[in-house]
C-alpha cells in the first residue's frame, strides 16, 4: 500500500486547507516530520487513521474531538486521502458528525458524517461509495488490515510503539487476538466445555432414570421374592430385579395351565346346553307350523274370489284402448264443430255471402292476385320522402364540389410567393452549412492535441521515475565499481600473505628460488580471495548492465514526453481546451444548418407535390359536381312518376299498405272458413269409426257389452297387487306344509323340553374360567413388565458406564484445552496458537534487533508459568549476551527500550502483512521518541530506519531531535501561525521529481 496524497481542512489543529503530498519524498525515501510540541505532526497520521477507518487512535477513548477548535461555524471539516493498492488507485473524502448553523433560523443543527470513496480511471475519479458503511466495507476488501493491523504495522502510533513489548500476558493476548483473527479458537474452548456440561448431564440424567425404574420394577416384584436387605448396591438391585422375573415366569406358566383346564370345562358344559336349547328349538317351530296352516286353509274362499277378479281384468284389458280412442274420436268432432260456427259468424261479419269450400278457395286465389299488384307500389310510397331527400342531398353535394374547386383555385394563387421564400431559406443554410467538413477536421485535429496534452502530466511522471531509477542504477554501478577496485587492491596487497601459504619447507620459492623461507608473509584476516574478486566483478558487470538499461528507459521516457508535448502544439491544456469549445460551437452551429438545409428542401419537395394534388383535385372536382347535378335532375323525373302510380293503387284507402292489410284480412277468414268445413266433415267420421272399433273389442273379449268391460278394468299396480297377494298365499301354503312334514318326522315329544339346568352349568363354567384368564392375565402381565424392565434396566446400566466413559474423555480434552487439569502450562488452545504466531514475530524481530543493539540482545518467547496462577504462554522477555541471563523487558533503558520496541514493531508487521495476504507495504509511519537516544543509539536506528527505504518504500518518522533533522534532508514541518492554528511546509523536495496523483 502506498499512500500518495493527504489533504486536511478544519481537522485537528488545521483549520485551512492543507495538502502533503507524500509522493514528493519517493526519491529519498526517508523523510522527517517535524514541528514544536502541539503543532500537530501526530494529527497527520490522525488525519490518515480517520479517512480510512473513521476514527483516529488518540481519540478512541476519549471524547472525539475531530473537528478543528480554530474553525469557523460555516468552515467545513473534511479529509481526503489518495493511495495505491493491489494496482488500483483509490480516493476517500471523510467528514465527521459536527454542528453548523441552521440555514433558516438561529442556532445550530448536527451535520451528519459522510464519507466517499473513488477509483482512478483513466483520468477521471469514478464513484464507488457514498455511505459510511459502503466505504468501510469497500477499505476492507481493498486493504484488507482491521484497523488494529494498520496501527500496528503501517502507523506506529505514539503511545502504542512499546506497548506490545511491555504488556501484560492476556494485554498481548488481546491484541494478537485482534491482528490473527483467533477468536474461533476460544469458541472452539467453548464448545467443548458445554460439550463436557452436556455429557454429564446426560450420565446424570440416565443415572436417574435408572434409579426411578429401579423403584419401579420393585414396587412390580413386591411379595415375589424375599426383600433385600440394608442398603443394597446398584448391582444388587438389579440382580434382585433379574431374580424376581424369573419368579414371575414361572407363576405365570403356572395360570396357563389353570385356565387351559377352565377352557375344556367350559366347552363341555356349552356342548350340552347348545343340543337341548335345538330340541327346545326345534318344538317350538313345529307348533307353530301347525297353526300357521290351518290359518292359510281358511282363507282358501278369499283367494280364490281374488284370482277370479285378477282374470276378468287381465281379459277387459285390450278394451281399454279401444274405450279411449273412442273418447277422443268423439271429443275432437264436438271441437271441428265449434271451430267451424266460429269461422262461419267471422265470415259473415265481414258482410260477405256464405260459401262452400271450393268457392272460398276461388275467393281467396283471386284476392292473392291483387295483392301482389299493390305489393311493389306499397315499398315506392315507403320511400318517396327518402327519394326527395336524396335529391336534395345531391344538389347540396354538387354545391360543396364547386366551392372547393374555388379553394384550390385560390390556392394555387399563393403557391409561388411560398416557393421564393424556400428558396431563399435554402440559399442561405448552404452558405452556413459549407464549413461543416472544416470545422470537423478542426475540432478532431484540436481533440487529438488535448489529449495529448492530458497526458503530459503521467509522461511527466513516468519521465521523473525513469530519472529516479537511473540515479539508483547509477549509485549502484558506482559502488560495484569502486568495491570491486577495493577488492583487487586488497587482493594485491596480500598477495605476499597467499603466496607464503603454498611455500613449504625444503622446496624452491616460485618467486626467488630459496628452498628456506625463515619469514614469511602473514596472511591477513580480511585478505581477499580470486573468488571474491571474481564475484565482484561480476556484481559490478551486472550493475552496469542494469544502468544502460535504465538510461535507456530515461531516454525513451523522455523521448515520449517530447513527442507528446509536440503533438499538443506547445500548447496548454486550458488553451486548447478554449479552443476547442469554440470550434465545437460553431460546429454544431454549422451542423444545425445542413439539418435545416435537408428540412427545407423537403419542404420544397412537399410543396411541390401539393401543387399536382392540386391540380388533379380541381379537375376531379368540376366532373364531379357536372355529374352530380345529372343525377339530381334524373331523380326528379322518376320521382313525379312514382307519385302518380301510388295514387292510383291507393284507392279510397290512406295507403296502399291499408289497402293491401284490409285484403289480406278477408284472404284469412275465407281460408279459416274452407278450413274449418273440411276439418267438420274428417271429425266426423274418425268418430263413427272409432264406435265400430269399441263394439268388435267387447265381444272379442267375451264380454255381454261395453258397460262389463269397462267395469271389469283394473289398473296396473291394482292388477300387480292381486298378482302378489295369490302367490303369497300359495308360497305360505307350501312352505308351511313342507316344514310340518320335516319336524314330525324327527318324531319331537310334545312336552317342552327343560333347558334352565343345562345353563345354570355353563354359567358356572364361564365364570371359573374367567377367573382363571384374571389370575393368567395378570400373572402374564406382571412377568412380562419385570422381565421387560429387568432388560431395560440392564441396557440402561450399560449405557451410562459408555456416557461415563465419553464423559470422562471430553472432560480431560475441554480441561485441557481450556488450561485446566492436567494441562502443566495453564495455556489454553487460542494461546498456543497465538505463542506460534508471537515466536515467528520474535524471530523477524530478532533480526533487527540483533543488528542495532550490536548482537548484545535477543527477544524470546517464555511459556513459563505466571505467578499466582495467571494465565500463561504469551511471556516475552531479552536475553542478554553479556550476562548470558534471561531479563524482562521492563529492566531496559529508555532507548533499549526504544529499540527492542522498533525491531519487534517491525517484525510483527511483516509477519501481519504476511498472514492478510502478503500486502506490500509503501508507505510507513513511526510516531515515537526518537529522543531518548544517545548519539550512538540514534545512529543505529537511523542506519535500520534507512534500510526501510529498500524496495521503495518511503518511511516517515515524527520526531524534534537536532540531529534527526541534520541528517534527514527532506522533511514536512508543522508550523503553528500566530493566530493558533496550524499549517504544513514541505521542505528538501526536488521540485522536478515532486508530483500529485
Amino acid at each position: 500500500m502506498r499512500i500518495h496524497r493527504i489533504e486536511i481542512e478544519g481537522f485537528g489543529p488545521f483549520r485551512g486547507r492543507q495538502t502533503v503530498d507524500l509522493d514528493a519524498y519517493a526519491g529519498d525515501g526517508i523523510f522527517l516530520i517535524s514541528g514544536r510540541t502541539g503543532a500537530g505532526k501526530s494529527s497527520i497520521l490522525d488525519a490518515i487513521c480517520f479517512a480510512l477507518y473513521g476514527s483516529a487512535p488518540r481519540y478512541e477513548d476519549g471524547e472525539k474531538r475531530l473537528r478543528s477548535d480554530h474553525a469557523e461555524p460555516e468552515d467545513p471539516t473534511e479529509v481526503a486521502l489518495e493511495f495505491t493498492t493491489g494496482g488500483r488507485t483509490w480516493r476517500i473524502e471523510r467528514s465527521p458528525e459536527f454542528s453548523r448553523p441552521k440555514k433558516r433560523g438561529e442556532g445550530l443543527t448536527p451535520q451528519k458524517a459522510e464519507a466517499r470513496m473513488y477509483e482512478r480511471v483513466g483520468d477521471e475519479w469514478i464513484g464507488r461509495a457514498a455511505r459510511p458503511v459502503d466505504v468501510a466495507t469497500l477499505v476492507d476488501e481493498v486493504i484488507g488490515l482491521t484497523q488494529q493491523q494498520f496501527l500496528q504495522v503501517i502507523l506506529l502510533a505514539q503511545g502504542r510503539f512499546a506497548r506490545f513489548l511491555l504488556a501484560k500476558n492476556d494485554e498481548r493476548q488481546a491484541l494478537l487476538r485482534t491482528l490473527f483473527g483467533t477468536k474461533r479458537f476460544e469458541e472452539y474452548e467453548k464448545a467443548l466445555d458445554e460439550r463436557r456440561k452436556e455429557a454429564e448431564a446426560r450420565v446424570a440424567h440416565q443415572s436417574q432414570s435408572l434409579g426411578a425404574q429401579l423403584d419401579q420394577a420393585g414396587e412390580a416384584a413386591r411379595g415375589l421374592i424375599d426383600p433385600l436387605e440394608g442398603t443394597p448396591s446398584l448391582e444388587e438391585r438389579i440382580g434382585w430385579i433379574g431374580r424376581a422375573a424369573l419368579r414371575s415366569r414361572h407363576l405365570a406358566e403356572e395360570a396357563d395351565a389353570v385356565q387351559q383346564q377352565a377352557t375344556k370345562a367350559l366347552a363341555a358344559a356349552e356342548a350340552v346346553h347348545t343340543e337341548r336349547t335345538t330340541q327346545r328349538d326345534k318344538q317350538q317351530r313345529r307348533d307353530t307350523a301347525r297353526i300357521t296352516l290351518a290359518g292359510l286353509e281358511e282363507r282358501a274362499a278369499e283367494i280364490a274370489a281374488l284370482r277370479a277378479e285378477r282374470d276378468a281384468a287381465q281379459r277387459a284389458e285390450p278394451v281399454r284402448a279401444a274405450k279411449d280412442a273412442a273418447g277422443k274420436a268423439l271429443l275432437a268432432l264436438n271441437s271441428a264443430n265449434d271451430a267451424l260456427d266460429d269461422a262461419r259468424r267471422a265470415w259473415e261479419d265481414a258482410d260477405q255471402d256464405d260459401a262452400d269450400a271450393p268457392a272460398l278457395d276461388e275467393f281467396v286465389a283471386e284476392a292473392q292476385q291483387r295483392i301482389g299488384g299493390w305489393r311493389p307500389l306499397s315499398d315506392i310510397e315507403a320511400r318517396l320522402e327518402a327519394d326527395a331527400r336524396a335529391i336534395e342531398t345531391l344538389r347540396t353535394q354538387a354545391e360543396d364540389a364547386a366551392r372547393r374547386a374555388a379553394e384550390l383555385d385560390e390556392r394555387a394563387a399563393a403557391l409561388p410567393e411560398e416557393r421564393k421564400r424556400i428558396e431563399q431559406a435554402i440559399d442561405r443554410a448552404t452558405h452556413a452549412a459549407a464549413t461543416l467538413e472544416s470545422l470537423t477536421q478542426n475540432v478532431a485535429q484540436l481533440a487529438d492535441q488535448l489529449a495529448a496534452a492530458r497526458s503530459l502530466t503521467r509522461l511527466a511522471d513516468d519521465q521523473r521515475a525513469a530519472f529516479d531509477a537511473l540515479q539508483q542504477a547509477k549509485k549502484r554501478k558506482d559502488d560495484a565499481e569502486a568495491h570491486h577496485a577495493d577488492l583487487q587492491a586488497r587482493r594485491f596487497a596480500g598477495m605476499a600473505g597467499e603466496l607464503a601459504t603454498a611455500l613449504v619447507d625444503g622446496e624452491a620459492c616460485a618467486v626467488c628460488g630459496s628452498t628456506s623461507h625463515p619469514a614469511r608473509a602473514v596472511l591477513g584476516e580480511d585478505a581477499v580471495s580470486a573468488d571474491d574478486v571474481d564475484r565482484a566483478d561480476a556484481a559490478r558487470r551486472e550493475a552496469v548492465a542494469a544502468y544502460e538499461a535504465a538510461n535507456t528507459a530515461y531516454a525513451e521516457a523522455d523521448r515520449a514526453h517530447a513527442d507528446r508535448l509536440k503533438d499538443s502544439g506547445d500548447r496548454t491544456v486550458d488553451e486548447l481546451t478554449a479552443d476547442l469549445d469554440a470550434k465545437r460551437e460553431e460546429l454544431k452551429a454549422a451542423e444545425a444548418a445542413t439539418a435545416e438545409k435537408e428540412r427545407l428542401a423537403a419542404e420544397r419537395t412537399a410543396l411541390d407535390a401539393e401543387e399536382q394534388r392540386n391540380d388533379a383535385q380541381r379537375t376531379a372536382l368540376i366532373a364531379e359536381r357536372s355529374d352530380l347535378e345529372a343525377r339530381a335532375t334524373a331523380a326528379a323525373a322518376q320521382l313525379d312518376k312514382d307519385r302518380a302510380a301510388v295514387a292510383e293503387a291507393r284507392g279510397s284507402a290512406d295507403s296502399v299498405g291499408d289497402r293491401i292489410r284490409a285484403e289480406q284480412q278477408l284472404v284469412a277468414l275465407a281460408t279459416a272458413y274452407a278450413e274449418a268445413q273440411r276439418e267438420a266433415a274428417r271429425a266426423e267420421k274418425a268418430a263413427v269409426d272409432a264406435a265400430e272399433a269399441l263394439e268388435r273389442a267387447v265381444e272379442e273379449a267375451g264380454f255381454a257389452d261395453a258397460a262389463e268391460a269397462i267395469a271389469a278394468l283394473r289398473g296396473a299396480a291394482e292388477r300387480a297387487s292381486l298378482d302378489t297377494r295369490i302367490q303369497e298365499h300359495d308360497t305360505a301354503l307350501a312352505a308351511t306344509r313342507s316344514t310340518l312334514l320335516e319336524l314330525e318326522l324327527e318324531v319331537l315329544p310334545e312336552d317342552p323340553i327343560d333347558t334352565d339346568e343345562s345353563a345354570e352349568a355353563v354359567a358356572a363354567a364361564k365364570a371359573a374360567w374367567a377367573d382363571a384368564v384374571r389370575e393368567h392375565s395378570t400373572a402374564g402381565e406382571r412377568a412380562r413388565t419385570l422381565e421387560a424392565a429387568a432388560e431395560r434396566i440392564e441396557a440402561a446400566h450399560a449405557q451410562i458406564a459408555e456416557l461415563a466413559a465419553e464423559a470422562e474423555q471430553i472432560k480431560r480434552l475441554a480441561d485441557t484445552v481450556a488450561g485446566r487439569a492436567n494441562n502443566s502450562k495453564r495455556m489454553k488452545l487460542e494461546t498456543f496458537v497465538l505463542a506460534a504466531e508471537l515466536e515467528e514475530i520474535v524471530a523477524a524481530a530478532n533480526l533487527r534487533l540483533s543488528e542495532m543493539s550490536a548482537g548484545r540482545y535477543r527477544l524470546q518467547h517464555t511459556d513459563a508459568l505466571a505467578a499466582r496462577g495467571a494465565a500463561s504462554g504469551l511471556g516475552l522477555e531479552v536475553m542478554d549476551q553479556f550476562t548470558g541471563r534471561a531479563r524482562p523487558a521492563h529492566s531496559l533503558s529508555g532507548g533499549e527500550t526504544f529499540l527492542a520496541s522498533l525491531a519487534l514493531a517491525l517484525g510483527l508487521a511483516e509477519v501481519v502483512t504476511s498472514r492478510a495476504g502478503g500486502i506490500r507495504l509503501d508507505t510507513l509511519f513511526i510516531d515515537e521518541g526518537f529522543g531518548s537516544l544517545d548519539a550512538e543509539t540514534l545512529d543505529t536506528a537511523m542506519r535500520t530506519l534507512d534500510e526501510l527505504r529498500q524496495g521503495g518504500r518511503t518511511v516517515g518518522v515524527i520526531s524534534h531531535v537536532e540531529t534527526m533533522k541534520e541528517q534527514i534532508p527532506a522533511q514536512l514541518r508543522v508550523e503553528q501561525t500566530p493566530q493558533g492554528w496550524s499549517r504544513v511546509i514541505q521542505d528538501g523536495v526536488r521540485p522536478e521529481l515532486s508530483t500529485t496523483v
